[in-house]
């Protein structure tokens, strides 16, 4: 279904009076909190500072939305690019609204450091509150827009730095707003209308406000704030569990890493190589830096490309548009069937979305997940070593933690094709995964037996994100240059599961089956697990969010697994086909050969097929009944 801007806002907002007292959970109690349990430093919402001045997306169509004719194999548009990335649809995701709900459900006001980071012009001008997000405006829902990112200012001051930024956080540092470190949604936003960006060569300015030169915009410190997320409800307990802070005020210290950890993504970056200054070099030039090299270092060097083309609808002028460090603002990431459903829900011009643009995404997406990581197969007696390599700059996966997942398929074949043995089926159908035998690579939270006494809700695993309280497993691949120290530190660290200090892939051996004669192993990725989408449905109780988020999966296939990686060994073992004289799979006249070569006495040679320590016609006999 399509749904127009206006009726949408209304479909999928909720009523502030729907939360004001909880519904029926079977039992289960909300936390009694409040925006201020939510507070994060950095930027306040300021209705009187911001709202005149937080430019549409539709403002920049004009210069950065066109057709490169000159380069039809580069769709470099920044425009372009953006409308076709999850930060552009951040809003509109159903994901995100469903999860949202719970949240809120869950925690009272908790649905306002959602809507931080997923709206935050709507955040910034007041409209967090109710946390139901039902004061929100229809341009709140253009997400992370072009106006928000190219306002952003590095919370750590350097010479290198605008100057104006001096008295931003200046004025951050008297309100007690100052961010003393990167993550949990403390961005800080430009109240003045510049734009802001890493270019310093840009020779026109069509704008009509100062541009100024921020060199923040090309490191990883930029992208930290909604990336590397912790509850700041939750304070950190002696047995490694995390439990809820009086009500009603901040967190006690405010330090993220006393936290409970939602997701670590830019922490995970920050303690591996590509955070050196030596970053990580490619020779097979699979991931570049915005330069053209093949070392990598910062987020943008793999989620940014640097493209050779236009940036601006003036492309022909001379050094205006036409460069060879165009950023590439697709901002691609894992997230393979959201953008499908974003577009079902929505009319095309609100998310400038269209089937081809969704295409091109889903294709950018899968080229990405395969650069990620290299798959390796090696056999030992009777033995098969699968090793996954990470060469994200993350741990793989990484991010949200619910419902995410990568896992092994591997199938072992006999002589004719035929399956001897699978691990890690999947079931394209129902959307099941048989993870008996089969390596998952996840992240596993839930609730301690107190916490469940809190909130009338079941001990162990569990998808309620704002109540979970113990991560209970995570043996998600590190990548180069992890340390056990560096990762505990940050609250990273794998759990019951252990890597060495310097190890980014992972091991898995599988014992060959006797009648195997190749394998066939495959590295899968899924966004979404059928098991958290039902979850989505059926916890929610305030509005219809989760029943439209599990409609869209089930339309969109279902977050259909993506292929990573895919090898395949012929395997040194098997029974051998009679006749099979040289062992090339075929019975056939070069066998014949062989036979009529060793023709009488022959003891222990291949051309005596029956064993009897001659080649005569009884092998011939044989070898002819297995012809082909």
């Amino acid at each position: 279904m399509k749904i127009c801007p206006y009726i949408s806002i209304a479909i999928l907002i909720t009523s502030a009076a729907a939360l004001a007292k909880p519904p029926s959970r079977g039992g289960q109690i909300q936390i009694p909190t409040s925006e201020h349990d939510f507070y994060h430093p950095g930027s306040q919402p300021d209705p009187t500072g911001y709202d005149s001045i937080i430019v549409s997306r539709f403002n920049c169509i004009n210069c950065h939305k066109f057709d490169n004719d000159d380069n039809p194999d580069e769709i470099v548009p920044p425009y372009d690019n953006w409308l076709t990335s999850m930060m552009a649809q951040s809003s509109r995701d159903p994901i995100f609204q469903a999860g949202m709900t719970i949240a809120n459900q869950d925690a009272n006001d908790a649905g306002t450091t959602c809507i931080r980071c997923h709206m935050p012009a709507g955040y910034l001008n007041g409209r967090a509150m109710p946390a139901d997000g039902s004061a929100l405006i229809e341009d709140d829902f253009d997400g992370i827009s072009c106006d928000i990112c190219h306002r952003m200012v590095d919370s750590d001051f350097s010479v290198s730095n605008p100057i104006e930024d001096v008295d931003i956080l200046a004025d951050l540092a008297n309100t007690g707003d100052l961010p003393s470190q990167h993550g949990n949604g403390s961005f800080i936003f430009d109240p003045v209308s510049v734009r802001r960006g890493p270019l310093d060569d840009v020779v026109v300015n069509m704008h009509g406000v100062d541009i100024l030169v921020s060199p923040h915009h090309e490191e990883a410190t930029f992208c930290a704030p909604c990336h590397d997320l912790s509850n700041p409800v939750l304070s950190a307990q002696p047995d490694g569990s995390y439990m809820p802070n009086a009500m009603g005020a901040a967190h006690p210290t405010g330090n993220i890493h006393e936290m409970m950890p939602e997701q670590r993504t830019y922490s995970e970056w920050l303690n591996s190589a590509y955070a050196t200054e030596e970053g990580v070099a490619f020779p097979d030039g699979r991931f570049t830096d915005n330069n053209g090299g093949s070392t990598v270092g910062s987020c943008q060097d793999c989620h940014m490309p640097a493209r050779d083309g236009a940036i601006c609808v003036f492309w022909e002028m001379p050094d205006v548009g036409t460069r060879s460090n165009t950023p590439e603002h697709s901002f691609v990431g894992s997230n393979s069937w959201v953008l499908g459903a974003v577009r079902n829900l929505y009319d095309d011009f609100e998310t400038g979305l269209s089937e081809e643009s969704v295409a091109l995404n889903h294709q950018r997406t899968e080229v990405l997940m395969q650069k990620a990581s290299d798959m390796e197969l090696i056999q030992d007696a009777n033995q098969l070593n699968v090793r996954i390599t990470n060469w994200s700059g993350h741990k793989l996966p990484t991010g949200y933690p619910e419902g995410r997942r990568m896992w092994i398929n591997i199938k072992f074949l006999d002589d004719g094709g035929s399956t001897v043995m699978e691990h890690g089926a999947y079931n394209w159908t129902t959307a099941e995964l048989i993870t008996d035998n089969t390596k998952v690579y996840e992240t596993h939270v839930g609730l301690t037996e107190e916490m469940a006494k809190t909130t009338g809700l079941n001990p162990g695993e569990s998808f309620h994100l704002v109540l979970n309280n113990v991560v209970l497993s995570d043996n998600r691949i590190p990548p180069k240059g992890f340390t056990n120290a560096a990762f505990e530190a940050v609250l990273a660290q794998p759990v019951n599961y252990s890597y060495e200090d310097g190890q980014h892939w992972d091991d898995t051996q599988y014992e060959i089956p006797a009648d195997a004669t190749q394998a066939v192993a495959t590295l899968y990725h899924q966004t979404t697990t059928k098991e958290y989408i039902e979850f989505l449905r059926d916890a929610n109780v305030t509005d219809n969010k989760g029943q439209i988020a599990y409609d869209q999966w089930v339309l969109e296939g279902k977050s259909a697994p993506m292929v990573m990686d895919s090898v395949m060994i012929d395997l040194g073992g098997g029974d051998p086909i009679p006749g099979d004289v040289n062992d090339d799979g075929v019975v056939d006249v070069s066998d014949l050969l062989m036979m009529i070569s060793d023709w009488g006495s022959c003891s222990e040679c291949s051309s005596d097929v029956n064993g009897d320590g001659y080649v005569n016609v009884t092998d011939i006999l044989i070898a002819l009944s297995n012809w082909g």
